[in-house]
């Protein structure tokens, strides 16, 4: 038998947290929160979601050499939307980021705002200078999205969420171009009285361990005093990303501190970057806390992989 492992014990905020504020800013901002994160030559590139004083956001490129401390701030937006389009007339959002071997490039998976609601988009870019647009990946309503690292039997795979009967889950697509999209699967669904019951949505990009695909994803509840966000755990096949071995029944990591319970929306831990330290284990999550600034958890890979393997097997359904 396993011996048990508190889940609120793997996840560990940073001392100095929050690492990013809309004070640090070089530039006049409401908030700056939800972060992409990358590791380049030895450095921490964070892909900043910028709320700017209207209201929509941008996306702005911060630099550590430790991934913690000194930062250093693009002096204006990285990669603005195109507020003439459809597709991000009212700004982009939530950036996840992978490199993609087989292409040679970063891909970055955002959410845009249309005038017809928000759906997925796809920038690549090979040094976060210039980027090229692939526009739209599916239609509205769509959010919280990234491809995985590698193609899966030949494939690209995307991770997202989709709105369909007015439910929240966490689904997958497949697709053998980045443009055509099918044999869409819904893999992890909200659970009904559960702290995830009301939505779910992907984290950080899916993490590749020799276990599987650690999925790092955030869950909403709804209460009295509003939507209440945690994090949650899964673990699916490397193989067959379809097919959920492992997920947690109880959140990881949620709201404590006062900068995840002050600011624009309150009880709001929402992770969207992860880098993983291959030499110490260590791993790093970079999220949003009450959308208003970046914050900082770190938790050793082996011990959530560990943890995860005393969670209860997906149930067929």
């Amino acid at each position: 038998m396993n011996s048990y492992i508190d889940p609120s014990s793997l996840f560990r905020r940073y001392h100095n947290n929050p690492i990013l504020t809309r004070q640090k800013w070089p530039y006049p901002v409401n908030a700056v929160f939800n972060p992409g994160a990358v590791e380049i030559n030895g450095e921490t590139l964070l892909m900043v979601r910028v709320e700017d004083m209207r209201g929509y956001s941008h996306f702005t490129l911060a630099r550590s050499r430790d991934g913690k401390t000194d930062w250093r701030i693009d002096e204006k937006p990285t990669l603005e939307a195109n507020y003439q389009s459809n597709e991000e007339h009212y700004g982009v959002e939530d950036p996840r980021i992978v490199w993609l071997e087989n292409l040679g490039v970063y891909a970055i998976t955002y959410v845009s705002f249309s005038k017809t609601g928000p759906l997925v988009s796809l920038a690549t870019t090979r040094d976060f200078i210039t980027f090229k647009r692939y526009g739209a990946l599916l239609p509205p309503e769509d959010k919280d999205a990234s491809l995985f690292p590698k193609l899966i039997k030949g494939r690209f795979a995307l991770i997202h969420r989709p709105i369909v009967r007015g439910e929240a889950h966490i689904w997958i697509s497949f697709s053998p171009d980045l443009k055509y999209w099918g044999e869409h699967q819904m893999i992890i669904p909200s659970r009904t009285g559960s702290w995830d019951s009301t939505r779910v949505g992907l984290g950080p990009p899916p993490i590749e361990t020799p276990e599987g695909w650690l999925i790092i994803y955030h869950g909403v509840r709804n209460t009295a005093a509003g939507n209440l966000y945690r994090v949650g755990l899964a673990l699916l096949d490397l193989e067959d990303p379809r097919r959920v071995i492992r997920r947690s029944e109880e959140w990881v990591f949620g709201p404590r501190t006062s900068y995840e319970y002050i600011g624009d929306v309150p009880g709001v831990v929402f992770p969207t970057g992860a880098i993983v330290d291959k030499n110490t284990g260590e791993m790093r999550i970079y999220y949003g806390a009450a959308d208003s600034v970046v914050a900082l958890a770190t938790a050793n890979i082996k011990e959530v992989l560990e943890y995860l393997k005393s969670c209860p097997g997906q149930k067929e359904s």
